[in-house]
């Protein structure tokens, strides 16, 4: 919609306002609503209907525009987005009728501001918003600003518990998690040191910062439960907007300036007679430190190590070489003869931000992603979206838990695998069938004309098996440009001047750009950590990394990993919310020990064996977990060591509470 340029006040709130709601953007009050009805109901007709029902609902403490018959049905998303969740024609005529009233009565009534939900108002919107799936009403509480029982925020504090004990906190990493656990550690004011080996803060997103960076989630499904920023720009947010997000979510916390910088963890041994890790790390001069402390959080992340493939011949190459995440910002692309060697997520941004400037482009491809169709993926929010959320109150943050909800069970039916399908290995379902036959029907309208691209441009395993990328035509546009070669012969060696493919040709160019993606498998890659009895963690792995509840290994008492083995989403889920909630669980082991009086919490081998054969029991019934797929999901041992194959609400379930049967206590 065009022509509704409503603009927000910044409207921010007193401390005591943001420690009420959890919300470090938290505001206030909106801008009032003064324009009349023909402009009013031009908004609705442009409107997410359920987010803006539940909205006025809230504003205006009456729910009883929320009626069973105008539920949305929440139908399964194959592809893209159902709008309305999937509202028919006739619910839509009801519900923009009484999203109408509400906005006047709104505006009639000069309404502003929204305040804390009784729970009846709680369970009747989230009822309305969910089909009345109860199960998922706690789990939602969580990103629910307005829920009297929110409960993200630390409900106990170090001082009444233990002020006089000696106990501090290593939080190693200050990207996506680390910002989480200092927060949610400052709040329970339990003593903290935080490194971080980088001059910043961001992690991945202050390392990746190559051309066409962005996220390939949408922008209102990462953020923080904590810090529900709502004027995002773009509906897939840019690399720098990300990053600007976390660099400020930092500072509204203030642990901007607590952080140790360029400070690199080296290793980690336990005492086993004091119950201390005795942490190691490298200063920026190059000094070697070592202290003492009674946890440590490990926020490194999951993608970090760039992976770049040993290839003959690499030492001979005289032209400019990167990988993605290591871009050149001093060089200019423009007019040269550019490489890109893969055809993953990093590639399949930097591919169409740079093909218009270069004079040729070679693109190497190992195997062909398949894409959802996303034709918003390079815009940005809509008019009407930003007058919603100027001057309807918290209307971003319902829209944000509206993503959430939605993507709970995200496309987890398009992948998931029927025994003995036919099909395999070209597709694990009749429903992933479907998708297939969907995506290629796709692929031929794009690349019409073009037999030689298309016969590479259709993956040869199911769709869902590798990361899915977000489909605009920007990259089926790019490969029939005719400055672009799409090489899929493979590479058989470098030379001086550039690359010889398998087929013998050689591709001269001036750069190189390795898009080749990281070592996910290598948890805790270059840092050596030794637990009880002297064993090293990498050698207890065995290069198969494990985790109870993705967060404690056994032998490694007070140690904690935040998004680590087997809690990634990749069709279902919210990142932020996985790893908050390994956040929240370390704090509420941290809990234990101070209540208990105790030295250390070291989990059960049995309870972790538990939990890894319950998710690989999981991951065996979805398209990656499949024994005829090779994906980066799987580590050298072939089993998933990656990807959670369940949903956020069983991710609540089990990091509820701490089972201490399930923990041995070292006294």
């Amino acid at each position: 919609m065009t022509g509704i340029h409503g603009v927000s006040a910044a409207h921010h709130a007193g401390a005591e306002d943001i420690d009420k709601f959890d919300d470090l953007y938290w505001q206030s009050r909106t801008d009032p609503i003064v324009e009349d009805d023909a402009f009013l109901e031009r908004i609705v007709a442009g409107a997410e209907l359920p987010v803006l029902l539940a909205a006025l609902a809230a504003a205006l403490h009456d729910t009883s525009a929320l009626r069973p018959e105008l539920q949305p049905p929440l139908t399964p998303i194959d592809t893209e987005p159902h709008p309305n969740g999937g509202m028919t024609d006739e619910q839509c005529r009801e519900a923009s009728a009484l999203a109408l009233s509400g906005l006047k009565q709104l505006r009639d009534s000069g309404i502003t501001s929204v305040d804390i939900l009784t729970e009846s108002e709680t369970r009747a919107t989230l009822g309305y918003l969910t089909g009345n799936r109860e199960e998922w009403f706690d789990m939602l509480k969580h990103e629910l600003d307005l829920a009297v029982d929110k409960g993200g925020k630390p409900a106990w504090s170090f001082e009444e518990l233990a002020a006089a004990r000696d106990f501090t906190t290593l939080i190693v990493g200050a990207g996506v998690a680390g910002i989480a656990a200092a927060h949610r550690f400052a709040q329970a004011g339990v003593p903290f040191t935080m490194i971080e080996a980088g001059t910043t803060v961001g992690g991945t997103w202050a390392k990746n910062t190559y051309a066409g960076v962005r996220l390939d989630t949408p922008t209102f499904g990462y953020s923080y439960s904590f810090a529900q920023r709502s004027d995002w720009p773009h509906q897939f947010a840019q690399g720098g907007e990300v990053l600007e997000y976390l660099r400020d979510v930092a500072h509204r916390a203030g642990i901007v300036d607590a952080i140790e910088y360029s400070t690199r963890l080296l290793r980690l041994r336990w005492d086993d007679t004091a119950s201390l890790w005795e942490a190691t790390t490298s200063a920026p001069d190059g000094t070697v430190n070592v202290r003492r402390f009674s946890a440590v959080i490990s926020a490194l992340g999951q993608l970090d190590k760039p992976n770049i493939p040993d290839l003959p011949g690499f030492a001979d190459y005289r032209g400019l070489t990167m990988h993605s995440q290591e871009w050149r910002h001093d060089v200019d692309l423009a007019g040269k003869r550019v490489a890109v060697i893969g055809t993953g997520a990093s590639a399949y941004q930097i591919v169409p931000a740079i093909v218009d400037s270069v004079s040729k482009l070679a693109i190497f491809q190992r195997s062909a992603p398949w894409m959802l169709p996303a034709p918003n993926y390079h815009e940005p929010i809509t008019d009407t979206f930003r007058w919603l959320r100027a001057k309807v109150p918290h209307f971003g943050q319902w829209y944000r838990l509206w993503v959430i909800l939605t993507g709970i069970p995200g496309r987890a039916h398009t992948v998931t695998a029927e025994p003995d399908w036919t099909g395999a290995p070209l597709s694990v379902s009749r429903k992933n069938q479907e998708l297939r036959e969907y995506l290629i029907a796709r692929l031929e309208t794009q690349l019409q004309g073009r037999p030689d691209l298309l016969e590479h441009a259709i993956p040869n395993y199911p769709p869902g098996a590798k990361r899915m990328l977000r489909d605009n035509e920007v990259w089926s546009a790019a490969l029939r440009a005719d400055k672009t070669t799409l090489v899929t012969s493979g590479i058989a060696r470098f030379t001086e001047s550039g690359v010889v493919d398998s087929d013998g040709l050689e591709h001269e160019v001036d750069a190189v750009i390795f898009a080749t993606g990281f070592k996910p498998s290598d948890y805790l890659d270059g840092v050596e950590v030794v637990g009880r009895g002297g064993t090293e963690i990498h050698d207890f792995w065995n290069g198969d990394a494990r985790a109870y509840n993705g967060i404690t290994v056994p032998g490694f008492p007070n140690f904690f990993m935040i998004y680590g083995p087997n809690v990634g989403g990749v069709v279902a889920g919210s990142l932020h919310f996985m790893l908050e909630r390994a956040v929240e669980y370390s704090l509420s082991a941290i809990r234990v020990i101070l209540e208990r009086g105790v030295r250390g919490i070291d989990v059960r081998a049995e309870a972790m064996d538990r939990f890894v054969e319950w998710v690989d029991r999981g991951n065996r019934a979805m398209a990656w977990g499949q024994p005829y797929v090779s994906t980066w999901y799987q580590n050298r041992h072939g089993r998933v060591s990656q990807i959670w194959p369940y949903t956020n609400v069983e991710y609540w379930n089990i990091t509820h509470a701490v089972q201490l049967d399930d923990y041995e206590l070292l006294p």
